[in-house]
């Protein structure tokens, strides 16, 4: 059963913006504190931005001012829009729950930042 699906990325020049998008078919969405996470070429995955169940959000600081991450407890979806991108924001780009992830993780979609 495919538990995430993410999309929404794509090649854009340094500055612009990307909205990501993450469909959780498989899970009881409500229940969960969400997060969005990347892997750069060469890099571990980490944890990019967070939403609890109750809307309270957190960032990594490189993304602060830059990304907001949302949720829509009804479509059981979260989003990440994301402006003013940088070329060190270049990676794959996955949703999962925070702290702990289920055991899958869906494909991720890809986000190149280069001129």
């Amino acid at each position: 059963q495919v538990q995430l699906v993410e999309s929404g990325g794509g090649l854009v020049q340094p500055g612009g913006s990307l909205r990501l998008s993450c469909a959780t078919p498989g899970i009881s969405f409500s229940i969960y504190n969400m997060g969005w996470y990347r892997q750069a070429p060469g890099k571990q995955r980490e944890l990019v931005a967070s939403i609890t169940r109750r809307d309270s959000t957190n960032y990594i600081d490189s993304v602060k001012g830059r990304f907001t991450i949302s949720r829509d407890n009804a479509k059981k979806t979260i989003s990440l829009q994301m402006h003013s991108l940088k070329p060190d924001d270049t990676a794959v780009y996955y949703c999962n729950t925070y702290p702990g992830r289920l055991d899958s993780w869906g494909q991720g979609t890809q986000v190149i930042v280069s001129s």
